[in-house]
């Protein structure tokens, strides 16, 4: 447990203990012995973290979301509020520390205590793991409406436009997870979590955990006309648009958006033999051009397009490729007239791709498909946990790191170099003194985040 410690620099307490036995030995340096051991006190790794507090601070998602959820354990036994377990989970996330294991070893990190708001250890992974089950299925709706006021917050007023970057991912799982399915693709059981961002600036909106299949048509209607709908009511004059590829192409949402104002969308759409016999022209005009000049051939034509079972025409557009490799096509469908075919699709549909790269952030570098919970609804809190982290690793590289060489970096990159600090935490009776290390490579770019954070104080 974390107590009052008397300042090192009277020496009545050691910064490390030498007096207990070697660990290790390495190898000599300069006919000198080098003895390793693991006795340094006070101590973190994760420095950084003090800036996404500061970030929380300002923006308050982890509070949002604890908020959605009722305690309903007997309080004379609650050594650690739902605010600190969900902050302490959050922030060993954002440090790296994926796993709900990782709790019992990162429970005495003085940096880890003053990030979830405690002065006691941390939660031990058993307190966590039965924490993860704690929401209900309303709790976790609530939370996923969270996400997105937490959004709409981020904006200091209505925006002209907004795009939804919708996408699914593949999480496998590993045992018998409660609604996981066998995905003939991939050959294994997954999960599919569906991802919504903006693209413009890359903000998630929110992450809703699937079975592992791809979405149907009726059910991307049901998440995006809730999803449209409410943000509506925050925004009434905003254009809004969706951008997915072909599995995002929804008769339902096509034929909604008709009645809707300012509702818009772009997605992929699977070709067929209409569709072909429609770009006929212009697939004959490439190859002819291929077979006279030998080099690759790029065409867009666009059309009026309605399948059987859509009440009302589209554009569509195709891109025509000839090379050596062959014909290759490509389809999209959008309600939007106004914007010429190259531009539609190279600036407008292809943008879509800054989305995956967003996904990797959040799956790969956060590791947001951690899926190890029996059940679905603790697997759905367990990706808004991660969501959480990303949300305040994104505003710090957005917003603090703004203009910097890390604003466009990996998360990977912002936690190897910004939140990968050491820090000696010192608590006094009446202040805690946290120090870094002199010559640490980003010690301007620190100086100049902390002093932003003591100005906004002010």
């Amino acid at each position: 447990m974390c107590k009052n410690r008397k300042d090192n620099s009277n020496g009545n307490e050691k910064a490390s203990d030498f007096s207990q036995p070697t660990l290790f030995k390495l190898s000599e340096i300069q006919s000198k012995s080098v003895e390793v051991r693991f006795s340094l006190s006070q101590t973190s790794s994760d420095g950084g973290l003090l800036l996404l507090k500061e970030v929380e601070n300002q923006i308050g998602i982890i509070s949002r979301l604890a908020s959605c959820i009722h305690d309903v354990r007997h309080q004379g036994y609650v050594e650690h509020s739902i605010h600190i377990l969900l902050s302490q989970r959050v922030m060993q996330i954002a440090a790296g520390y994926e796993d709900a294991n990782d709790c019992n070893a990162m429970r005495h990190d003085d940096v880890m205590k003053l990030c979830s708001g405690s002065d006691k250890l941390l939660a031990s992974q058993p307190t966590m793991s039965r924490f993860e089950n704690q929401p209900s299925n309303k709790e976790l709706y609530n939370m996923a409406k969270a996400f997105v006021d937490q959004f709409v917050a981020s904006y200091s007023g209505a925006p002209q436009a907004i795009i939804l970057d919708c996408d699914d991912t593949d999480s496998i799982v590993y045992g018998q997870q409660q609604l996981s399915l066998f995905n003939n693709y991939y050959g294994d059981s997954y999960y599919m979590p569906l991802h919504i961002y903006e693209g413009f600036s890359g903000k998630l909106i929110t992450t809703i955990l699937k079975p592992g299949r791809r979405s149907k048509s009726l059910n991307v209607f049901a998440i995006l006309r809730r999803l449209v709908s409410y943000l509506r009511k925050q925004w009434p004059k905003t254009i809004i648009i969706l951008r997915g590829d072909s599995h995002f192409c929804s008769k339902e949402f096509m034929d909604w958006s008709e009645s809707q104002k300012n509702v818009e969308f772009i997605t992929g759409l699977t070709g067929n033999a209409v569709l072909e016999k429609l770009a006929k022209i212009t697939i004959e005009s490439a190859q002819n051009e291929y077979k006279a000049t030998q080099k690759p051939v790029k065409r867009y034509h666009s059309f009026e397009y309605q399948a059987q079972s859509w009440e009302h025409s589209q554009r569509v557009v195709v891109k025509v490729e000839m090379s050596s490799m062959g014909l290759n096509l490509r389809y999209i469908t959008t309600s939007m007239r106004c914007i010429k075919t190259k531009a539609l699709y190279e600036n407008a549909y292809c943008a879509r791709g800054a989305a995956e790269l967003r996904i990797k952030d959040h799956k790969t570098y956060l590791q947001s498909d951690r899926m190890s919970c029996t059940g679905f609804m603790a697997n759905q809190f367990r990706l808004f946990m991660h969501s959480a982290a990303y949300v305040l690793i994104h505003t710090l590289q957005n917003e603090v790191l703004k203009g910097t060489q890390f604003c466009k970096a990996t998360m990977k990159t912002i936690q190897l170099k910004i939140i990968k600090i050491a820090a000696q935490v010192k608590i006094l009776k009446t202040k805690i003194q946290i120090e870094l290390p002199k010559d640490y490579s980003q010690r301007v770019l620190l100086e100049k985040c902390f002093g932003m954070f003591e100005l906004i104080r002010i």
